[in-house]
């Protein structure tokens, strides 16, 4: 199976280490381990958050600070560039790493405030506005005073395996990956398994697949691995398209190496020779990253022909998509790779025996094939005792909303949803009350205050009428609209249904136009009142109907939203329907607004802001709004320096 007896894969990938980088021949191997981990520097490392969302909150403006600040006070240090370490809300982030001392996290640094923080730090005292917290080294001084980022409550509840790197090492670095363990699972099965034994192992760790369908990530593979074929196929889905998800993103930027590694895992467990990754386009820096890491992991010998001598061949090819949430869909995905038209087709055959141009494929997300490498590293055993009784591991999910601290957290499968709301992002923000979180994108559902001690797996989810999904989490105050949730993902899963089947193409665009209908300015004539009360009678029809006979998973789970808003706040779709109006007051054409004559002082100022009209009055004299033109948007409203417009309850 292999050419050569491999006794020590650190020891073997330390050599390649070597052989591929002429300067690091000097060093010891345990000093150059040292020195890639920044266990040991000889000069000062500013780390620099780059990913997406840091470069969003203003990072690119941050490191031209510091290069500029080195350059003036012509002080050596090291800048690295770092993915997200998962507190996008703290972003722009900046680390200073001094000899002898322990790497020290920083919150907010826009440009500005770059000069002043480095000059405290590089003198050793390091102020307390901003600091996040002080990362734990094995050589590194404690700094006194300052917390340890591992205790902050953001960071305090998580097991990371999958972002272990994110924010952490050099994202196009091999060298770093290696000194942090990279590539020892791999070498490790090539050496002492067989591709049987691989799935065996990953089937015994109850790994279930992190895409949303949550089915056994083992099984799946020794569907294909027991398929005849002279050619088999890995795909990666990277097309995360459910709003407010963004997962993949962010591990691709910050850890290639992890899904390059977990890629090939999974292809030799298969047989697959092939690999291809399919990410949506509007993803440029992960992109870049994962050419990168693809480009140097051949260049050791680490992908492409004869891995590591094994005789193992496996290579991956990069295949941007446009966007298409239906090419989430796996069949759909495959058309698309295929150069068709992204639309999925009946199962059966299921991909694992038929797939990617006929032959046997399988297909797992970034965060699945992310999970290999520790996995198999640290055995199945480990990995299956976290998590519950049928949900083992961890799980990533993207924290977005109306919350104090957003981003990317990996928790441990079983823990509660309110500690994840309430512990790690901080709360609702503003001090509102907490209304619901959608979780699950547009195929999952809403979980209110009732249910969230509610703990994290598959089955609870389902239970509770939600499904855990890609594992995006949308937190919603009193302030939303549940009606209006409702509308916004049913108008972006009428959009993006490819038009295939009749009950989404139509039973999606119908349940859209109920929801406009009961979200609309009542008009009173004809029919349109008893319309409007029939629309939620209908809306339960059309989704068992679209539930029942749409041909993929995505149009089966379009109703979801709308069910499940229906399920828990059936008292606003009845308040938007009898009462004509929104209770959170979100749904501008069902707001009524009036003046209050005896704060109106006749100053126009509203009149002239309204764009239809609507408001009457000679000047100095009390004005008023003719209901039937008002289209509620609240123009008036924010031009009136008197107080006098407000919202009829």
């Amino acid at each position: 199976m292999i050419t050569e007896t491999i006794t020590d894969v650190s020891h073997m990938l330390t050599d390649r280490l070597m052989q591929e980088e002429p300067d690091l021949q000097s060093f010891r191997e345990e000093d150059l381990l040292q020195t890639l981990r920044r266990e040991l520097v000889l000069k000062p490392v500013i780390f620099i958050g780059s990913g997406t969302c840091g470069l969003g909150a203003g990072a690119d403006k941050t490191l031209h600070a510091v290069k500029r600040y080195l350059e003036e006070k012509n002080i050596d240090a090291d800048i690295v560039q770092v993915g997200c370490i998962g507190m996008c809300s703290a972003e722009p982030l900046l680390d200073v790493q001094l000899p002898g001392k322990n790497r020290i996290c920083f919150q907010k640094v826009t440009g500005e405030k770059v000069a002043a923080l480095l000059d405290n730090v590089l003198n050793g005292e390091p102020t307390g506005e901003g600091i996040l917290g002080q990362f734990r080294g094995e050589s590194g001084g404690e700094w006194d005073k300052v917390p340890y980022l591992d205790e902050h409550p953001f960071f305090a509840r998580q097991t990371r395996i999958v972002l272990k790197n994110c924010g952490i090492i050099d994202p196009v670095s091999i060298k770093e990956y290696i000194a942090h363990g990279g590539y020892q699972s791999l070498l490790t099965i090539l050496q002492k398994c067989t591709p049987f034994e691989v799935c065996q192992k990953v089937e015994l760790s109850g790994l279930r697949g992190r895409g949303g369908g949550g089915f056994s990530t083992g099984k799946k593979w020794k569907f294909a691995n027991q398929t005849e074929a002279d050619q088999k196929y890995l795909i990666c889905n990277a097309d995360e398209g459910d709003p407010g998800a963004f997962m993949d993103r962010a591990v691709i930027e910050g850890d290639p190496y992890r899904l390059i590694e977990g890629m090939t895992i999974a292809a030799y467990g298969i047989g697959a020779t092939k690999g291809y990754v399919y990410i949506r386009a509007e993803y440029p820096l992960a992109i870049k990253r994962l050419r990168i890491a693809m480009d140097q992991s051949r260049r050791y010998g680490l992908l492409g022909n004869d891995i590591a001598g094994s005789g193992f061949d496996f290579d991956i090819t990069i295949k941007m998509g446009a966007g298409a949430f239906v090419c989430g869909e796996e069949t759909a995905l495959m058309h698309s790779i295929e150069g068709k038209r992204g639309m999925p087709r009946p199962r059966p055959p299921f991909p694992a025996i038929s797939g990617l141009f006929g032959k046997p494929t399988v297909i797992n997300n970034v965060e699945t094939l992310a999970n290999l490498p520790g996995l198999l590293q640290k055995g199945e055993a480990w990995f299956s005792s976290m998590g519950t009784a049928t949900s083992k591991g961890t799980k990533v999910f993207a924290l977005s909303g109306k919350i104090n601290r957003t981003g990317l957290v990996e928790i441990p499968m079983g823990t509660p949803l309110r500690d994840i709301i309430f512990t790690l992002a901080g709360g609702i923000r503003n001090g509102k009350k907490f209304k619901a979180v959608q979780i699950g994108g547009p195929s999952g559902g809403c979980i209110t205050e009732a249910n969230l001690d509610i703990q994290i797996d598959y089955e609870s989810l389902i239970r509770v009428g939600a499904m855990m999904g890609s594992g995006g989490l949308v937190v919603m105050d009193e302030d939303t609209c549940m009606v209006d949730v409702a509308k916004f993902f049913m108008d972006f899963i009428q959009r993006e249904s490819c038009g295939k089947c009749i009950p989404c193409r139509e039973g999606t665009r119908r349940m859209l136009e109920i929801l406009e209908s009961i979200t609309s300015k009542p008009v009173n004539s004809g029919n349109e009142p008893l319309t409007r009360f029939r629309g939620i009678i209908q809306l339960e029809k059309l989704a068992k109907v679209i539930r029942e006979t749409s041909l993929c998973g995505l149009g089966q789970t379009a109703p979801n939203p709308v069910l499940s808003t229906l399920r828990w706040f059936r008292d606003e779709y009845e308040s938007h329907i009898y009462e004509r109006k929104c209770p959170a007051g979100v749904c501008t054409n069902l707001r009524t607004f009036r003046i209050d004559v005896d704060k109106c002082t006749g100053c126009t100022v509203c009149s002239k802001k309204c764009p239809t009209g609507a408001i009457i009055g000679a000047k100095k004299t009390a004005h008023f709004i003719v209901e039937e033109k008002c289209i509620g948007c609240g123009s008036c409203e924010e031009a009136c320096k008197f107080g006098a417009i407000f919202i009829r309850e």
